[in-house]
C-alpha cells in the first residue's frame, strides 16, 4: 500500500504532454521576444531579424520588451545627436545639440534626450537611398523632427530652427593608434556624417502646422 500511494500522488503533482507542450511553447515564444528585439534594432541590422520579429511585435511592446541592448555591446555601432541652429524673433542666433552633456542634468533626462537622434537614426535612410524610399521615410520620421522643432522654437522664442542629424565617427583601434603615433590617417576617418533635416518655423494654426 505504501508503494501505491506513492505512485498515486507522484501521478497526482505531474504534468500531462499537452500541458508540457504548451508550457515549452510559450517559453520558447517568451525567450524569442526577448532575443529578437537586439537582433532587429538599433540598426545595422538583420534582414532575417526584422522579418522574424514582426509577428512578435505585439507581445514585446506589451511587455515592453523592445530594449536596444547593442548600445552597450562590445560594438555598439555609431553615436548620434540633433544638431540645431535657432533663430529668435529678435534676430538672435543661438546654437545646441540634443542631448547636451553640459545642461541636460538629471542624467536621467540627459539619456531620455540620447534617445530621440537614435531613434530617428533608425527611421531615416541614407543620402544615397533612392528618392522614393526618401519620400516614404519622411512620413515616418517627419512628425517627431517637426515635434522636437516646435519644443525649441516654444523654449526659446524662435522664428525658425534649423535642424541637422549628425552620425559620430566611431574610430576604430587602427585610428586610435594613428593619432595617437601621428601617422596619416584616412581622409574620412574621425569625420562626422551631418543629415540635414530641414528648416522649420511657427505659422498660423490654420496654416497646416510647421515648416
Amino acid at each position: 500500500m505504501t508503494q501505491m500511494g506513492s505512485t498515486q500522488h507522484e501521478q497526482g503533482r505531474g504534468w500531462s504532454p499537452i500541458l508540457r507542450l504548451l508550457v515549452s511553447l510559450a517559453l520558447v515564444v517568451h525567450l524569442a521576444a526577448v532575443v529578437l528585439p537586439p537582433l532587429a534594432s538599433p540598426p545595422p541590422s538583420s534582414m532575417l531579424a526584422n522579418r522574424l520579429i514582426q509577428p512578435f511585435r505585439p507581445y514585446i511592446g506589451l511587455l515592453y520588451l523592445w530594449h536596444g541592448y547593442r548600445f552597450f555591446a562590445p560594438d555598439p555601432g555609431p553615436g548620434h545627436s540633433l544638431r540645431w541652429r535657432l533663430v529668435t524673433e529678435s534676430g538672435d542666433v543661438r546654437e545646441g545639440t540634443i542631448p547636451d552633456a553640459v545642461n541636460d542634468w538629471p542624467r536621467l533626462l540627459y539619456h531620455r534626450r540620447f534617445m530621440i537622434p537614435e531613434k530617428l537614426s533608425g527611421m531615416i535612410p541614407p543620402l544615397e537611398a533612392p528618392a522614393d524610399i526618401q519620400q516614404q521615410a519622411q512620413l515616418e520620421w517627419g512628425p517627431l523632427v517637426r515635434a522636437v522643432a516646435a519644443e525649441l522654437l516654444s523654449r526659446h522664442d524662435g522664428a525658425s530652427v534649423s535642424l541637422d542629424l549628425v552620425e559620430h565617427y566611431l574610430p576604430t583601434p587602427g585610428d586610435v593608434l594613428d593619432q595617437q603615433q601621428q601617422r596619416p590617417v584616412a581622409a574620412d576617418a574621425w569625420i562626422d556624417r551631418v543629415r540635414p533635416l530641414g528648416t522649420y518655423a511657427l505659422v498660423a494654426p490654420d496654416a497646416g502646422g510647421s515648416r
